[in-house]
Formats: structure tokens, sequence, C-alpha cells
């Protein structure tokens, strides 16, 4: 049985492989004709399809059929022999039935192939005639597209003659116009040579009755209307101006009279002497000591130097330094009240003296701190703002003066809706270079602008305080305040004292100033150089030109000369009727 098997299982393999092979050359040839491919694939498809089933239902068949041959006894002879028999039978009838279904597939193949070439050429002829519709409707289109543009190129070349024949008749206008403007040029030509040669010979004549060539009466026409336009300019610049002083004399007045009402302090006058009373004449040959070893040492000490001359009972210290001068006068009190004088012990007591006056320094410039309210300033600012208290300046004690200059800052600062704390900060530290400039060279303002700039006060403090003799432009409304707040205390009333030479020499330059402007006749400095009243000639000196030289003058005063507060400059033009009555 398991022979018979093996051969049934060869017979079918070789089956198969044939069919395999069978089924590689048909699809060798459908790839060699190209036409004929989808018929063959097809005839293959079910080729394969049918001998597969030829070769499960023959194999099953076979299997059933040697099932029940061989359930008899065979011998191996007969066995051999009808397996020999059966292998050949189901060989032939594989062969005849595989032909017969290829015959048949062939057949069928054929009728598709045919049936599928007849469809094609049908559909290649409708779509050919579709083609044709389609070219032919298109070609109609085009026909009628062309049609259009062809009319309308005609009718746009129509325009266009009309168009030209139009642009001929308006050219021969144009020759015609052109042929008359060259008539009317040549025409006004000979006008325009008549009128030139007429206008030299009225010039001429001008210049011959005028005695004035064509240049002088230019120039002074030209001068003419220069003096007239700025006489106008000055006239309209007065105008707005009085209007502006006007206000703003008004509301600085009500500010300034508000601040000094508020403020109520006391003349800040001091003057800068330094004299110690003695009980005794015999005492200064005590201080002077043995071949005046006492006075050297005093001197030595102190760095001032001390006088003692014929004046009874006193003694004069005499130093640059208000601090110095203060330790030695101290110390000479101290000395007296004493009465131990000697080398030694003038050097214990200058020493002492001098803890003793910084101590009263840092608690002055506390003190002025407090008094205006002032909070968290530099240490060092403080003792030099101590130190104004012994600086006089024209006789004013500078450390009241940058008090009240602080208060009355604040209370025009209140007015104004400024920041009043910052506004008091830089009225206090406005001369705090005073104290110094003995030590530095340059101004008192840019020394303090410097000393607020290196302790960290902001820039409005530093400007307000470098500012405010204008040695810098004011970029604050608090260093204008400042400015006014200053010469406000100053020109007070027995604020300040002048030396009589300063005083005379300042009014002799006003007057020299005023003089010096043409037109000007007479000139009268008043109220102690406050005032100058300069008298005009009603001739030279017209109102508006007045206008003019009062600003001019008070320019020039504000160049040359230093002065304290402000002065004051009053142009006055009259004219006089004189006549006599017999």
């Amino acid at each position: 049985m398991e022979i018979i098997y093996a051969l049934v299982g060869c017979a079918v393999g070789g089956l198969i492989a044939f069919l395999f092979m069978r089924s590689k050359v048909e699809q060798e040839k459908s790839k060699r004709e190209i036409e004929r491919s989808k018929a063959d694939s097809e005839m293959q498809r079910k080729v394969d399809e049918r001998v597969d089933g030829l070769r499960d239902e023959t194999i099953e068949k076979t299997r059933k059929r040697v099932e029940r041959d061989l359930k008899d006894e065979l011998t191996d002879g007969v066995r051999a022999e009808l397996e020999e028999r059966l292998e050949q039978e189901v060989r032939a009838h594989l062969e005849a039935a595989t032909r017969e279904d290829i015959k048949q597939l062939e057949s069928k193949a054929e009728v598709k192939r045919g049936a599928l070439l007849r469809d094609a050429e049908r559909k290649a002829t409708e779509l050919g005639l579709a083609a044709k519709r389609d070219a032919e409707e298109e070609l109609k289109e085009r026909r009628q597209t062309l049609e259009k543009a062809d009319e309308r190129l005609s009718k746009r070349e129509e325009l266009l003659d009309v168009r030209a024949s139009k642009l001929e008749e308006r050219e021969e206008d144009f020759k015609r116009s052109a042929s008359k403007l060259d008539a009317r040029a040549g025409q006004l030509e000979a006008k325009e040579a008549d009128f030139t040669r007429r206008e030299g010979e009225a010039q001429l004549e001008l210049e011959r009755v005028a005695r004035l060539s064509n240049e002088d009466a230019r120039r002074e026409v030209v001068e003419k209307a220069a003096g007239q336009a700025k006489i106008d300019a000055a006239r309209a610049v007065r105008a707005i101006e009085e209007e502006a002083m006007d206000e703003a004399d008004r509301r600085a007045k009500k500010i300034l009279s508000v601040a000094v009402q508020r403020y109520a302090g006391e003349y800040a006058v001091e003057r800068a002497v330094n004299v110690v009373q003695l009980p005794s004449d015999d005492l200064k040959g005590r201080i002077i000591g043995r071949e005046g070893r006492n006075i050297r040492a005093l001197e030595a000490a102190t760095g001032v130097d001390v006088i003692i001359d014929d004046t009874p009972e006193a003694v004069i210290v005499s130093g640059f330094d208000p601090v110095r001068r203060q330790i030695a006068r101290l110390t000479l009190e101290k000395l007296i009240s004493d009465g131990r004088i000697h080398p030694s012990r003038i050097e214990e007591v200058v020493a002492k003296t001098e803890q003793e006056v910084a101590k009263q320094i840092k608690e002055a410039g506390e003190r002025a701190a407090f008094e205006l309210g002032i909070h968290k300033l530099h240490p060092e600012l403080s003792k030099i703002v101590g130190r104004l208290k012994f600086r006089t300046s024209y006789g004013q004690n500078m450390w009241s003066h940058s008090i009240e200059v602080g208060f009355l800052c604040g209370l025009m600062a209140a007015e104004l809706g400024v920041n009043v704390k910052l506004a008091r900060r830089a009225g206090l530290l406005h001369d705090i270079g005073k104290a110094l400039t003995h030590e530095q060279e340059g101004s008192h303002a840019l020394v303090g602008a410097e000393l607020c700039d290196r302790y960290g006060e902001t820039e409005i403090v530093r400007n307000a305080v470098a500012a405010h003799h204008n040695e810098e432009p004011q970029n604050s409304v608090i260093a204008h305040l400042v400015i006014a707040a200053d010469a406000l205390s100053g020109a007070r009333p027995g604020a300040r004292r002048e030396i009589l030479s300063t005083y005379i020499k300042r009014l002799e330059d006003l007057e020299r100033i005023s003089m010096s402007f043409e037109g000007v006749e007479k000139t009268y400095a008043i109220q102690a150089g406050r005032e100058i009243r300069v008298m005009v000639q009603n001739s030279k000196v017209d109102d508006d030109q007045a206008f003019v030289l009062s600003r001019e003058i008070a320019r020039r005063i504000e160049d040359e000369l230093t002065y304290p507060g402000q002065i004051r400059v009053m142009v006055i033009r009259e004219t006089r009727a004189v006549d006599i009555a017999r």
C-alpha cells in the first residue's frame, strides 16, 4: 500500500510539475504576444482551476478504488503489476483529460480574445467619432471668435481713420496758431525792447532829478525798510513782553509776598571782626611772653595772626580761615580767664578748643537740617554746612543765610506746587561751596555743586547749586527758586553791607555802561545802585527804540557787572514845548 501511495504521489507530483511548466510556457507566450495577454491570462487561470479540480478528484477516486481493490490479499507480483498498470492508466487518463481541457480552454480563450478585440475596436471607433465631433465643435467656436475679432478690428480701423482725419485737422490748426504766435512774439519782443529803452531813459532821468544812483536809492530804501521792520518787531516784542511781564510780575509778587510774610527770621548780619577784650593792658605782656614765645606758640597752634597794638584792652585775631579764627578767639578767652599762659598750656587749650569747635560745627549742621526738615543728609555735607556758621559774605552770616534761603525756597515751592523738601534741600546747600573756597580753586557755586555730586545729592539739587549764579543752565523750577530766594535774602534791608570803594565803583560802572549807547543824554544811578535811570534825546530815540535800548543796557550790565539782587533799568524819553508869554 505504501508503494502504491508513493507511486500515486509521484504521478501526481509529475502531473503538477507538468502543469506548472505548461503554465510558465503560457506566461512566456503572453509576454511575447501583447494583444493576447488578457485572454491567455484568463485562460491560464481557468486551466489551473480545472487541473486542480481534476487532480483532487482523480486522486480521491484512485485512492478509493485502490483501497477497495486491495482489500483482498494479493501476491507481490500481482501487486507490482497492478501498481504498474494503475500508474499507466492514471498517467494516460490524466494526459487525456489534460489535453481535452487544454483544447477547450484554448478555444474559449480564442473566442473571448476575438470578443475583446471586437469590443476594443468598437470603443476605439466611438472614441474617434467623439474626438472628431469635439474637434469640429472647437473649430466652429474658434471660427466664431475669429469672425468677432475681425469685426472688432474693422471697427477700430474705422475709428482710427476718423481720428487720423481729426488729428490732421488739428495739426493744420496748430500750424496756423504757431504762425500767429510767432508774429505775436515778434511784436512783444519789439515792445519789450521799446520798454527797456524807455525804462533806461526814465531811470537816467530819475537819477538826474534825484541826484542819486540806482545803488544809492536801493540802499536808502533797504535801510528805511530795515529800520521800520526793526521798529515794528520791537513794538510787537514790547507788547508781548509787557503782557508777559505784567502777568509774571503779578504772580511773582504774590509768591514773594506770601513767602516773606510767612518767614519772620531775624536779620542775619555779622561783622567779620574777631576782637578779644582784655580785663587790663597788663595781660598783653603775658600773652606775648618772654621773647615772644607765648604769642608764637599761639600763632603756630592756631594758624592765625595775633595782633597786639595800641588798642586799649583789646587783642585782634587775624586769619582768612573763619574756623581757625574762632579757635584762636576761644583759646585766648580761656587762657585769659584761667591766667596760666605758657606754650604747653596754650597747646593743651588749643586741642580742647578744636574739639569743642568741631562739635559746634557738627551741631550747627544738624540743627540747620533739623530746622528745615531735611533727612538723610550726608555727615560730611552736614559738617560743611556747620562751618558756614563762621563764614560771612558782605557782613551776612552764611549759615543763617542758607537756612533763610531754604525756608524761602520751601515757601515758594509750596505756592507753585513743587517738591517742598527738595527745594529746601537745594536752598540750604546753595552756598555750601563758600565754606571751602579758601581751600579749593573755582567759584563757590561750582565747588558746592562738586561737593553735592560727590556725596550723592540728586541732579536737581546739584544743578540748583551750580546754576544759582548762572554759571550753568538751570534745568528745573527749583533752580530758579534758589536764585530768587538767594536774591531775596541778600537784598533785604540791612542784610548785607559793602565796602565803600566797591559800592562807588559799581555806581560808576552802571553810569559808564548806560552812557556808552547812542542817543543817551544823561544817566543817574539811584537807590544804592539798584536802579539806573537813562535820559535819552527825543530826536534820536523814539518810543519803540527806547524799549529796545532798555533791553540792551540790561543785557550789557548782566554781562559785565557782578552785583547782589537785581538792577532796574528805566529809559526816560520826553518832549518839552517851551514858550514865553510877554
